[in-house]
């Protein structure tokens, strides 16, 4: 396994991780067995770096990880990295109703996490979103005085702008941005990433199959399970998918060209963006995570990305990555 750094203050990755979510939520009901089972191949064939959100099924997701790490051998279970999102507030039927950044909600967010995953601290520790009512130096602050007592090992962001980032940096060393990048969702490439280089400050990208749009496994007449995200997603629907698709379809003429299958060549584009991204890829099988791995294995030259780059253009996608209600919390 390949690895790579987050940032110049973090700690040295597997090149690709293992993003847990859909483990527990979001993409419809998951088999625990296969879940697990799924998470000790990862482990096994070299990923360190698990990440989940404490509001992933309600804390389910971070159950799930400590069951599975308490499962591991002791020598995989020693070199696995949690990264954890906090700061969603849930309510028992689902629902969503903001996020919580306050210094003291950090900390309390941070104690239940600590008790789920089973673990004396957490790798990388995280705000989702911003809270519009707290000042990122408060939370980051808070999150910087969890590092001092040993709870925390770095701080990361997720889904900021470029002045957010920075004064959060100010503040704090921080180890990566977590954030959406993929050949669908570039947005990042004009601000955000130079500032991040700029800071030293790496990237964990998530999202890099949008959702399964572009893993070449979707179909447009595939019925999604209940509560299911994507049967809300703007990139998911009508004209917006058969949209979509058809630049699934550009891509994969380019990917049988090189012998390799769509997601892979889908995950070795956001790989070749450099060495400071480490995708994170959602797998919930076994099988998908064979694929997934897969990528590491497949180089693009400059002809082949320039191939990819006419196949599937900036811009190109249709439809909104979020539905608005959620976009609204994504700071740009």
């Amino acid at each position: 396994m390949r690895t790579r750094t987050l940032g110049t203050t973090g700690p040295q990755v597997s090149a690709l991780g293992l993003g847990c979510m859909g483990m527990s939520a979001l993409y419809g009901e998951a088999d625990r067995t296969e879940s697990i089972a799924t998470i000790h191949a990862a482990l096994e064939a070299g990923v360190t770096l698990l990440d989940t959100g404490d509001f992933y099924g309600m804390g389910h997701n971070e159950i799930l990880i400590g069951e599975a790490l308490r499962a591991a051998p002791a020598a995989r279970r020693e070199q696995a990295l949690v990264s954890v999102k906090f700061g969603a507030l849930r309510d028992p039927d689902g629902g969503w109703s903001g996020y919580d950044g306050r210094p003291a909600a950090v900390k309390n967010f941070a104690a239940y996490s600590l008790q789920r995953l089973g673990v004396d601290h957490i790798d990388v520790y995280r705000l989702a979103r911003l809270d519009p009512d707290v000042p990122i130096e408060e939370t980051v602050g808070a999150i910087a005085e969890l590092v001092e007592k040993g709870h925390v090992r770095h701080i990361g962001l997720s889904e900021v702008g470029a002045e957010t980032i920075r004064r959060a940096a100010a503040t704090a060393p921080i180890a990566d941005l977590q954030i959406e990048y993929s050949l669908l969702s570039r947005g990042i490439e004009d601000e955000i990433l130079p500032t991040t280089r700029d800071l030293g400050i790496g990237i964990t990208a998530y999202g890099v199959l949008s959702r399964g749009l572009i893993s070449g496994h979707f179909t447009a007449d595939r019925q999604l399970a209940p509560g299911d995200f994507r049967a809300m997603s703007p990139r998911f629907q009508g004209d917006n998918l058969r949209h979509n698709l058809d630049l699934v379809e550009a891509l994969r003429k380019i990917a049988g060209q090189k012998g390799v299958s769509v997601a892979q060549i889908a995950i070795a584009w956001v790989l070749s963006r450099g060495a400071d991204i480490v995708p994170l890829v959602g797998a919930r099988r076994r099988d998908r995570l064979t694929e997934a791995l897969g990528a590491l294995d497949v180089t693009l030259d400059a002809a082949d990305l320039a191939a990819i780059e006419e196949a599937v253009p900036a811009g190109a996608a249709a439809g909104a990555r979020y539905p608005a209600a959620q976009l609204a919390h994504v700071e740009r």
